[in-house]
This record gives C-alpha cells, structure tokens and sequence, in this order.
C-alpha cells in the first residue's frame, strides 16, 4: 500500500500544482489539466496497484503496465487528433520506441551471456568452492558481502544474490539468524555494486545510454557505493553468530567451454564500450556483435556431435536467449511507455518543477533515492531522464547513486530483495530486514556525502 500512497502522491501532486510549472521544460501540448491527462493518471495508478498485488493476484506485473502504456497512448493520439498535431504525436512515441528498442537488445544480449554461464554451471562451481572452505558464519558473511559487490557490476543485483543467497542457504540451515543477516548483506551489497557500473543496473545502463554520463564516469561512485555496503555490514557484524557451520560437500564442475564463454562475456562488453566512446554507434550493436561471439562459439562446440560423435556438453545459445525474463521485459516496455505518456501529457514537467527548482537538485535527487525503496527505481529514473532537468554531472552521479542504492532500505525495494524472499522463504522477510534498516539509512547517508565529498569537483 505504500508503493501506491506514493506513486499517487508524486503524480497527482504534480497534477494541482499552480502555474509556476511554466518555467519547467513544457511539453508539446500541456494537457495536465486536460480529461485525458487526468484519466491517463487514474489508469496509471490502478496499473500500479495491480502490479503492487502481483503475488496475491497471481498476475504478472507486465500485463497491467502494458494495458496502462497501450491506453495512455491512446488517449495522447485523441488529444493530439482533436489539436490537429498526430504527426507531433507520432514523433514522440518513435523517439520512445527507439530508446526502449536499444535498452532492449542490450538487456537481451547481457541476459543471454548470464544464462549461459549459468548453463554451464559457473555458478555452481563458485558456490562448491565457498561451501567446500570450512568458512565461519562471519567469514561467510564478509566473503558473499565481498563477491556480491564486484559481481553486481558485471551481472546484476538478481542474479547476484540468488548465486550468493544460495551459498548463504547452503552453510546457514543450522543458523536462521546468520540466513537473515547474510541475505540483507548481499541485497545491501549488490545494489551498491550495480551503482558504479553502466552495467550493474537498467538505471545505470539507462542514463548511460542516455548520455548523461560517459562510460568510464560511473567508476568515480565506486568508494561511495562501497561506503553504502561496508556501513551497515560492519554494524552488522556484530550480529552474526560467531561459529562455524557443519562441514559439508558440495561437487560442481564446470561444462566445456565455461572459461571460454567468460571470456567472450568480457569481449562483448569491451565491444559494447568501444562502439560507443570510440565508434559514437549506440552500444547495443556491439552487444548484439557479441552475441555472434557466441552463436559462432557454439557452432563450433557443437561440431562433434553433428559428425555423430558422442557429444553431452551441447551449448544451444538459442535455448538460452529463450530463457530471459519476457515479464521483465514487457513490464519494462510497460513502464517506459507509461511514464513517457505522462511526460508528453505535461505531467513530468510539473513534477520536474516541484522537485528540481522547488526543492534543488541535491534534496530533489536524495528524496527520489529514498523513494526507489518503496516505488520501483525504473520508472523514478525514466521519470527524470524524461525530466531532463538541467544538472551538473555531480548530479547526474547522484541522481544514479541514490537511484541505485536506495532501494536497499526495504527488502521490497529492489528485485534482489524481492527475488531473496522467495529463496529463503521465513529466514528472510521484510520485518527481518527491517529491522536493520535503520543501519542500511546510515549507510545511504553515509554514500552521499562520500561522494559529497570526494566528487565535489564535478558538481
């Protein structure tokens, strides 16, 4: 109920506020005060309590946001008709099809390169390694802590914590109190991972793309992000039992071409950033260049067994494209039109105002950070790149960093947290994570005025 309190707080605050809105960039057309801008937010906002009860409605979150997506447009194309301006229309739903159609391929590419290395068990054999060291609980602590942080940046928050919460699962089932802590370390760690990378998280990946912020720029957040993880891990500490599991054995082997695949992942990223710092070509075409890496690599690996010889370790790379996450996907495709839509109906210009002049750029960028606990951080950070207000890059590396880690706060807020849940299912909850956020605040403070601090140069 909080995640809906506020996204309708934000929208339809903006929707009343008076007139001073003028001095924000105006869309095409201002129909904030229009019918159809006005039904346009409630079908958002009934969207989004849908999405908010996904688990008690057993109903995916992609399918009310790609209802919403589809009937704001629709009433954008009336409002523009009935002005006599459907080709204005057509040019800014073009310009979103675009930027979602780059975000896409590359998100599609990534996701793919991860499933393989999962297919090929890379993951596994991380695990078995940690398993298999005889660790202390506080060891184990610190360690997933630690992998979890660099991880994030080259995967993702997901996909980090459910490599790590396995390990945490695996050594923890005599200790439910080490489980708790150890799962809300790896949520706090692999989204402050993903923040110093353009890859770690689609907020990131998003204002890069966007040109906010050149590659190598993120890397500025790295001590910022590590302050956000190190604070409330070393409060923490103190609570995690000191003991040692019980010994146990876990095998996991890598499958043929493992090594070779990481490799390749490397390369495609390398080709990803030289398209686009050296090539000035968008880095979804030297992603999608990369999957041929890797469509070439598994015709290769694949050869035995077409000339009959006994051959198990098949690497099919179309089976793994087919295993990305369509929900994610479709929910993302949701959230971009949505928020687009209420950009061109006059909505964001409204909200830009109020926050960025009214309240400035630093309080505005900080209270949107803390937001991201309770509302999704896509759609906040689409809403501001749709914004588009005038920042320093200090404060577009904020604006990233707080995005980024904020959600940490709640275990709700964040797909790492969510996806932690349901893993360990009664070892981590909300209340458990709760009640240590308090200490993850002081970390979120703490990562804002270390780059405060170390990056006052660029604002």
């Amino acid at each position: 109920m909080i995640r809906i309190a506020v996204a309708a707080l934000v929208l339809f605050v903006a929707a009343v506020l008076p007139a001073a809105a003028e001095d924000a960039a105006a869309p095409a057309l201002d129909l904030s005060r229009h019918w159809t801008g006005y039904l346009s937010l409630v079908i958002f906002v009934g969207a989004y309590i849908l999405v908010v009860f996904e688990e008690a409605l057993h109903m995916r979150k992609s399918k009310p946001v790609l209802m919403a997506g589809g009937l704001i447009w629709a009433l954008v194309g009336i409002a523009y008709a009935l002005a006599g301006q459907s080709d204005r229309a057509h040019e800014l739903a073009l310009g979103l099809v675009e930027e979602y159609g780059e975000l896409f391929l590359f998100l599609f590419v990534a996701i793919t390169y991860v499933n393989t290395l999962e297919e090929r068990r890379v993951f596994d054999n991380m695990r078995a390694w940690l398993v298999n060291q005889g660790f202390g609980y506080r060891q184990l602590f610190w360690i997933t802590g630690a992998l979890a942080f660099p991880l994030s940046a080259i995967l993702d928050n997901l996909t980090t914590a459910l490599v790590m919460g396995a390990v945490v699962m695996a050594l923890g089932r005599g200790s439910p109190k080490f489980v708790a802590l150890g799962c809300i370390n790896i949520v706090v760690a692999a989204n402050a991972g993903g923040a110093f990378s353009p890859f770690g998280d689609i907020t990131t990946l998003m204002v890069w793309q966007a040109g906010k912020l050149t590659f190598f720029e993120f890397f500025v957040l790295f001590l910022p992000s590590l302050v956000n993880w190190i604070a409330p891990a070393a409060i923490m500490h103190f609570a995690v039992p000191d003991e040692k599991p019980p010994m146990v054995t876990d095998k996991a082997h890598m499958k043929h071409g493992a090594r070779v695949v990481i490799l390749l992942f490397a390369a495609t990223v390398a080709t990803a950033v030289s398209f686009k710092n050296f090539l000035h070509l968008p880095p979804a075409l030297g992603m999608m260049l990369g999957l041929g890496y890797l469509q070439i690599y598994s015709y290769f690996l694949n050869l035995p067994r077409r000339r009959g010889e006994e051959h198990d370790l098949v690497l099919d790379s179309f089976s793994q494209m087919a295993r990305v996450e369509w929900d994610t996907f479709l929910f993302f495709f949701g959230i971009i039109f949505a928020v687009g839509g209420l950009g061109v109906l006059g909505y964001l210009a409204l909200a830009s105002n109020a926050l960025y002049v009214g309240l400035g750029a630093t309080t505005a960028n900080i209270v949107i950070g803390a937001l991201s606990a309770i509302v999704d951080n896509i759609p906040l950070m689409f809403a501001v790149l749709t914004m588009n207000p005038e920042m320093s890059h200090g404060q577009w590396l904020l604006i990233t960093l707080t995005c980024g880690v904020g959600g940490s706060m709640l275990s709700i807020g964040s797909a790492a947290g969510v996806a932690l849940m349901g893993q360990a299912r009664g070892l981590y909850t909300f209340s458990s994570h709760l009640k240590w956020s308090w200490a993850i605040a002081l970390g979120y403070a703490a990562s804002i005025g270390a780059h405060l601090l170390i990056n006052g140069r660029l604002f």
